[in-house]
């Protein structure tokens, strides 16, 4: 995880923000169970070799682990979030909420309106 800083973009975890990535991340989020390679791959509408270039990265990193076994003769290959990567993907969408409200903060107080709450658009 990227050092502890006061400025919110410091501490992005560039693994996880490059969007693929992210995308992979939030998807197996989503599933106790783990995700089959193709379910994933349809999911994050990816191509094999695409998945499986950041399913490397990630898997290195320790965010997830990849599984492959046979199930009736065909070979699955099942991702699931690893302990750490569930920690390391809760910090990183903690600092990115922060540059969000970094952002909305300065939106408004450039156009003299309140704060924008979280889901709201900007007024043209």
């Amino acid at each position: 995880m990227s050092t502890e800083t006061g400025n919110p973009f410091d501490r992005l975890e560039r693994l996880f923000h490059e969007p693929n990535r992210l995308a992979i991340m939030a998807a197996v989020c989503d599933s106790d169970k783990g995700m089959t390679f193709s379910d994933l791959k349809e999911a994050c509408n990816l191509t094999d070799g695409n998945l499986n270039r950041h399913l490397k990265v990630l898997e290195e990193a320790g965010a997830v682990t990849v599984r492959k076994a046979f199930v009736k003769d065909r070979p699955r290959t099942t991702i699931k979030l690893s302990r750490k990567g569930l920690q390391d993907f809760s910090g990183y969408l903690a600092a990115l909420s922060d540059v969000l409200d970094t952002a909305r903060t300065a939106l408004s107080s450039e156009k003299g309106e309140k704060t924008v709450p979280a889901g709201k658009t900007v007024p043209a």
